[in-house]
């Protein structure tokens, strides 16, 4: 995004000429939920010099009440004005850090807690991380009432266009939304599943790129009603069809160099990727819990829909959990395909961060690539090949989360103990509810 150049006296002289009435300051929770605290743009110089205050009680895992007291430090870079117009003027937005009274950054900040990861990689002598994801959604109608429907608004497929695809005018308009902020848009097209789209932007610093992923959901959502429509990014809205991912294509600097590019290594790969891949192997049952954070979740990942199920890597085959795309010099890149669209991008690529960062200083091989199809693999074929299952449900996932040292540091103990506790209680939930299903299977035979 093009949003790097200001600075405090640009953003000041911005609104003015822009007439801008409010601001949106804006931060994510662990959950990975939006939230921003509005105020009108005659507070513009008390936000720009960090003394915005805000109740840090009344957010999900943040703090309790006896030390709600939160500072937010709005980072510069992301100032953004909105295209949608308001009756009362426009309204920009800063994507902010959240900071203790004491100056401290809040731990339990999921985008200060990426940049403390950052911190990590650029001791191993890095640059930057960047980060092209690759996130899906579905569009289902609105009813006259403007509740959501399970409705389609299509039955298109894979790169499908008008009139099965009717959701192009939706996504058309998603796209000139998103390039007049400033996004670089690299591809938008219909999804395997009927109502299904995707629409992919082109990589950048991996705290930028999550900063995008955040607003594209908010314009996706946006635009979306504007169309009589509602924009999910809930892994597995309906059965029977492929759920929604968000395939995260990930590769280190130093400068301007990839080091995960080597013209003389094998598949053009270097060591330091081999060495990131066997981390990011390594470590994948436990970040399960963190890029696949919801009940939900485990419905798409299942043989039969493209999601992977299996722990394993390939250069072409599309069935592993991590594939190296052909591209290479500067694009070259590793694509972790299990990640659903309803994770904390700031906590899941921390977590895949410190994964790779530890298969680097111990110099964790990976096992051998799998260029067969995995699913039509028996268990002792898989066994000799060492492929492993993913963890089938959210309680596996945080039992095994819980269970690897790497990936709680990554998160924090404060991000740690609060995201644990608010998925054990998710999934208590779900174990107490009667589903459909079971009535419809058993009501009658017992």
């Amino acid at each position: 995004m093009t949003t790097k150049q200001n600075t405090v006296e640009d953003i000041k002289r911005i609104a003015k000429e822009e007439n801008v009435r409010f601001l949106r300051l804006m931060f994510t929770d662990i959950m990975g939920t939006i939230k921003n605290v509005e105020v009108p743009v005659s507070q513009l110089d008390k936000v720009l010099s960090n003394k915005m205050m805000f109740d840090g009680s009344s957010i999900e895992g943040f703090v309790r009440i006896e030390e709600s007291d939160m500072y937010l430090y709005p980072d510069v870079s992301t100032w953004m004005i909105f295209p949608w117009e308001s009756d009362h003027g426009k309204v920009a937005r800063l994507i902010c850090d959240i900071y203790n009274p004491s100056g401290a950054p809040f731990a339990g900040d999921p985008r200060g807690n990426l940049k403390r990861a950052l911190a990590d990689m650029e001791e191993l002598g890095f640059t930057s991380f960047n980060l092209g994801p690759e996130p899906e959604f579905f569009l289902f109608k609105l009813d006259d009432d403007g509740k959501i429907t399970t409705d389609l608004n299509d039955r298109g497929g894979y790169f499908d266009f008008a009139p099965t695809d009717l959701g192009e005018n939706c996504r058309r308009d998603i796209v000139l939304e998103l390039e007049s902020l400033g996004f670089e848009v690299e591809a938008s097209h219909h999804e395997v599943a009927p109502g299904q789209h995707e629409i992919d932007f082109k990589y950048t610093d991996v705290v930028e790129a999550c900063d995008n992923i955040q607003t594209f959901k908010l314009v996706v959502k946006t635009i979306a009603r504007k169309h009589g429509l509602h924009a999910t990014f809930m892994p597995k809205p309906l059965y029977g069809i492929n759920g929604s991912g968000m395939h995260c294509n990930m590769s280190l600097f130093k400068g301007n160099e990839n080091v995960f590019f080597d013209e003389n290594g094998p598949m053009q790969l270097s060591q330091t990727a081999y060495h990131f891949l066997g981390g990011l192997l390594k470590h994948a049952r436990a970040y399960t819990a963190v890029c696949n954070p919801t009940v939900n979740s485990y419905k798409r990942l299942v043989p039969g829909y493209e999601a992977p199920v299996y722990v394993a890597w390939s250069g072409r085959n599309r069935s592993p959990l991590v594939r190296v795309p052909e591209s290479r010099g500067l694009s070259t890149r590793l694509e972790l395909r299990s990640v659903d669209p309803s994770a904390n991008p700031y906590l899941t690529m921390a977590t895949l961060l410190q994964a790779g960062l530890d298969g680097i200083r111990n110099e964790i091989e990976p096992p051998k690539a799998v260029d067969r199809n995995i699913y039509v693999m028996n268990e002792e074929e898989r066994k000799e090949a060492q492929i492993h299952d993913l963890p089938s449900t959210l309680h596996n996932a945080i039992k095994e989360l819980r269970k690897d040292d790497i990936m709680v540091n990554a998160l924090g103990e404060h991000i740690f103990v609060n995201f644990v506790e608010a998925k054990r209680m998710e999934w208590a939930a779900f174990r107490q509810t009667v589903s459909e299903w079971e009535r419809e299977q058993y009501l009658e035979l017992y």
